[in-house]
């Protein structure tokens, strides 16, 4: 498990993050969410071990980690950039990190990663061959080839066109499923309806700064609370948003819907129920 017990930061004087709480348990996707500016990007930057803490402490396992390197963390991350070499092809990409490495990831292993994300055929392209998905993969490919204890997604998918964006986001569930932890840094809260767990962030009271975490609980918790949502500063899902409209011209459905799916799935039963 992964926690952070009330961290602060400022830079230059200015307050950032103030008393940050928050946990996420191992084999979970966590959505740290909340609009641009609210600091999810300086509290990537303080798990990763890139940037000091200036109050409070970051434990992994129960061992205080708060000083410890970002070599030391065994933390990952994948960037909405891709961060490929394009003088290489996808192998090559996927392989690169290894080098210095070579005994995270065996071949036999490496294989299984490419067979997992859906890479063999494109394993001697070029990058600039390659869709916004694909490179999402490769990039994928290379993080988790040296096999990292928690994946970060920093707004992995604000480049990809709608395909592939699914296609990353399937691939998120399949880590999930191989029992990797997954961080997603995001403030689609449409993206975020794929965690386990939510953690908003936001300044409260309608402040600038500093930046908190208003919440955290589980998906539906979290993003049908549409009250909450707004303080935050997202939007709240057009599902929701839709369930909120349908209240007040008097269709009662059984729930508040997350997604398209659940919505029709529930317009569908009231309509045989009523």
């Amino acid at each position: 498990m992964l926690k952070l017990d009330h961290i602060s930061k400022s830079f230059d004087g200015v307050s950032v993050l103030n008393d940050i709480s928050l946990e996420v348990q191992d084999g979970e996707i966590v959505s740290i969410l909340g609009p641009s500016g609210c600091g999810k990007t300086t509290l990537l930057n303080l798990i990763l071990g890139i940037t000091d803490t200036d109050e409070g402490t970051i434990y992994y396992q129960e061992e205080d980690i708060t000083k410890l390197s970002m070599e030391k963390r065994d933390f990952n991350i994948v960037f909405q950039d891709y961060a490929l070499f394009p003088n290489l092809n996808v192998y090559q990409n996927i392989v690169y990190g290894l080098r210095n490495k070579p005994g995270l990831s065996t071949a036999e292993e490496v294989d299984a990663l490419i067979d997992l994300l859906e890479l063999r055929a494109h394993l001697d392209k070029k990058i600039e061959q390659l869709s916004g998905g694909q490179k999402q993969r490769a990039a994928l490919a290379g993080v988790l080839a040296l096999n990292p204890e928690i994946l970060i997604f920093d707004e992995a998918t604000s480049m990809l066109d709608p395909k592939g964006r699914r296609e990353v986001l399937a691939e998120m569930k399949k880590l999930r499923d191989c029992g990797k932890t997954v961080v997603m840094i995001t403030h689609d809260v449409e993206e975020a309806v794929l965690a386990d767990q939510v953690i908003l962030m936001g300044c409260p009271n309608g402040q600038k700064n500093p930046n908190t975490v208003l919440a955290q609980g589980s998906v539906r918790e979290i993003l049908t609370d549409s009250r909450l949502l707004i303080q935050a500063g997202i939007v709240p899902p057009m599902a929701v948003r839709m369930y909120e409209d349908l209240k007040l011209a008097g269709i009662e459905l059984n729930r508040c819907p997350l997604t398209k799916e659940e919505l029709a799935e529930a317009l569908c039963r009231w309509k045989s129920e009523n």
